[in-house]
C-alpha cells in the first residue's frame, strides 16, 4: 500500500478523495510540529503541501521514498526544485483553481478603489463619523481600464468590467492580438499606451525577472492624473516606493491591493493611506477555490502515486540510471541557454529550434521539451511546466523544432535559437569535463562562461573607450564586476557578457542601452 503525507490544511473534500482509495494510505500530519514531520515523511511516497512547509534539504532528504510532491496551490517559492529533480521527485501545483476567486477579488478592489467602501465604511464604523462629502467616488462606466497581461485571469476581469461599460485596452506581447480585439477591447502595442490611456491599471502576470517592477519610479509621470492602480497578482510588480511617491503626490487617486513584495506586512508604509484598499493576500481565500484546489490536489496525488501521469509538473526527475550520465548535464544546460536566449532577446517568441551535434543528438527529442520550457518560463513563469510545454507552444501558435549536425569544434554541442519578431537570438554551448557546462557562443560571437550568475550581455560597435564607458557606469552605481568576456565576430562589431556581484536596476541597463556605440543590451540572471 502507497502512503500520501498531507502536510498543511486542506479542504476536507481533498481528505474525503484520498481516503476512498483502498489501496491508498492516507496520513494526516497538518497539525505535526515541522520537526515532527520529517519523521512521518520517511513513509511517504507523495506528499501533499501548501505555503507553510518549507521543502528544502531536510524534507527531501527524510523524505527517502518520495516519488512526487503536489503544492496545493499556484506559488512553488518554498520548494527547491532543482535539488527535487535531482532526487528524482517530481514537483506538482495547482495553477488554476483558484481563476475565478483572483478574478473576483480584482473586481472588488476595482470597484474600491472607484468608491472607497472600505475605508467609509471603517470611518463609519471605528471613527463613528458620517462624513458623506469626504467619501465622493467616481463611476467605473465610461472608464478605461489598462490590463496588464490577459492570461485565464486578466481576460476575464475584462469581461466583467466590460459589463460595468468600462473601456478596456490590453497589454501583454505574449498572445494574439485578437484576444483583446475580438472582445471589443484595444490591444496596446506597448506598455506605455497603457499607462498614458488608463483611468485603472491592474497586472495579472507571473512574478518573473522580467514583470518585478514593471511599472517603477521612472513610469509615474507617464501616469493620467488621478490613476487608480490594484494589483492582485503578486508583491512587486509596481515598485513599492513608486506607489507611495505617486499617493503622496496625488498622481494616485488611490490603490488597491492584495500583495505585497514582503508578506505579512502589518507596518506597510502602505497602510498609512486612506485611499489605499488593503486585504492580507485573500485573492484564493473563497471556499469554492479551497475546495477546487484540495480536490484537484488529491486527484494529481493519486495520478502519481499509481504513475499514471503528473499533471501540471513542474520539472521532470533526472535519474542516472535511466539516462546516460554524459547527457543530464546537456539536458541543465539547454534549459538554462533557451532561459538565457529569451532574457537577452526582443520581443515575443515565435519559434524555437534545437541544434545538436555529437552523441547527444540521440536524446534531442527529449531535450527539447527542456528547450521550450526554458525558453517561456521567462514570459510564463510556473504556468509552463515539462507536461504542457509542447500544448502551450501549440496554443500560442510557436513553431519548434530538433535537427542533428554532424560535429564540428566540439565532441558535443547544442544549439538554441530563438525568433522573435525583432529577430533571431542563437546561443550555443557544451560540456567540460564531463559536468562544467559553459556557453561558446552568442549569436556568431564566441565566448567562454559558466552558465550562472547575474550578468549584463552588450553589442557595440568595436571602438576604443566602450568598456570604459560600461565600467564606469557599474562604479557610478556600486556594482562590482566580478568577471569580464568579450567575444567578436562581425567586423566592427564586439559582443560582451559582464558577470557581476549584484542585482542591477533597469536604469543602469538603460544607461548603458543609451552609449552612443552601444547596439543593445540586456541584463540577464542564471
Amino acid at each position: 500500500m502507497k502512503t500520501v503525507v498531507v502536510c498543511d490544511a486542506i479542504h476536507q473534500k481533498g481528505f474525503e478523495l484520498l481516503e476512498k482509495e483502498d489501496d491508498i494510505k492516507v496520513i494526516d500530519a497538518t497539525n505535526l510540529a515541522k520537526d515532527e514531520l520529517l519523521k512521518v515523511i520517511v513513509n511517504a511516497d507523495v506528499a501533499i503541501t501548501r505555503s507553510p512547509t518549507e521543502i528544502g534539504s531536510k524534507f527531501l532528504d527524510a523524505g527517502k521514498n518520495l516519488t512526487a510532491i503536489v503544492r496545493a496551490g499556484v506559488g512553488v517559492d518554498n520548494v527547491d526544485i532543482e535539488n527535487a529533480s535531482k532526487k528524482g521527485i517530481i514537483i506538482m501545483n495547482v495553477p488554476t483553481a483558484n481563476t475565478i476567486a483572483a478574478v473576483e477579488m480584482t473586481m472588488c478592489h476595482i470597484l474600491n478603489c472607484a468608491r472607497k467602501f472600505i475605508n467609509s465604511s471603517n470611518d463609519l464604523k471605528i471613527n463613528r463619523n458620517w462624513k458623506r462629502e469626504k467619501w465622493y467616488g467616481v463611476e467605473l462606466f465610461g472608464k478605461t481600464l489598462g490590463i496588464i497581461g490577459f492570461g485565464n485571469i486578466g481576460s476575464r476581469v475584462a469581461q466583467r468590467a466590460m459589463a460595468f461599460g468600462m473601456n478596456i485596452i490590453a497589454y501583454d506581447p505574449y498572445i494574439d492580438p485578437t484576444k483583446v480585439t475580438s472582445m471589443g477591447g484595444v490591444y496596446a502595442e506597448n506598455l506605455d499606451d497603457i499607462l498614458k490611456n488608463s483611468d485603472f491599471i491592474t497586472i495579472h502576470t507571473p512574478k518573473t525577472n522580467e514583470t518585478i517592477d514593471i511599472i517603477s519610479q521612472k513610469d509615474l509621470d507617464k501616469l493620467k492624473d488621478g490613476v487608480r492602480l490594484i494589483n492582485c497578482a503578486r508583491g512587486g510588480l509596481y515598485n513599492e516606493a513608486m506607489l507611495v511617491k505617486g499617493l503622496k503626490s496625488g498622481k494616485i487617486a488611490s490603490l488597491g491591493i492584495d500583495v505585497l513584495e514582503k508578506e505579512p506586512a502589518t507596518n506597510h508604509e502602505l497602510l498609512e493611506f486612506e485611499n489605499v484598499g488593503v486585504t492580507p493576500h485573500l485573492g484564493a481565500n473563497t471556499y469554492e477555490s479551497q475546495e477546487k484546489i484540495a480536490i484537484a490536489a488529491a486527484e494529481q496525488a493519486i495520478s502519481a502515486i499509481r504513475g499514471i501521469s503528473y499533471p501540471n509538473a513542474l520539472n521532470l526527475p533526472i535519474r542516472k540510471d535511466s539516462i546516460p550520465e554524459f547527457v543530464v548535464p546537456y539536458i541543465e544546460l539547454i534549459s538554462k541557454m533557451a532561459y538565457f536566449g529569451a532574457q537577452i532577446s526582443n520581443g515575443s517568441i515565435r519559434e524555437i529550434h534545437l541544434k545538436t551535434e555529437g552523441d547527444i543528438g540521440s536524446y534531442a527529442e527529449s531535450m527539447l521539451i527542456f528547450a521550450i520550457v526554458g525558453a517561456m518560463k521567462h514570459i510564463l513563469g510556473d504556468h509552463i511546466n515539462y507536461v504542457n510545454a509542447k500544448f502551450v507552444a501549440e496554443e500560442k501558435d510557436i513553431k519548434t523544432s530538433v535537427a542533428t549536425l554532424e560535429e564540428k569544434d566540439y565532441r558535443n554541442k547544442a544549439t538554441i535559437s530563438l525568433i522573435t519578431q525583432s529577430g533571431i537570438t542563437e546561443i550555443s554551448g557544451t560540456v567540460f569535463s564531463q559536468t562544467e557546462q559553459r556557453i561558446v557562443s552568442i549569436n556568431g560571437f564566441k565566448t567562454d562562461f559558466k552558465p550562472k550568475g547575474k550578468m549584463i550581455v552588450f553589442k557595440n560597435r568595436d571602438v576604443p573607450g566602450v568598456i570604459m564607458s560600461v565600467a564606469s557606469i557599474l562604479k557610478d552605481a556600486n556594482i562590482n564586476i566580478a568577471d569580464f568576456r568579450l567575444g567578436r565576430g562581425e567586423e566592427g562589431y564586439a559582443l560582451a557578457v559582464i558577470l557581476l556581484d549584484e542585482n542591477i536596476s533597469k536604469d543602469i541597463i538603460a544607461k548603458i542601452s543609451n552609449l552612443s556605440n552601444c547596439v543593445w543590451a540586456h541584463y540577464a540572471v542564471l
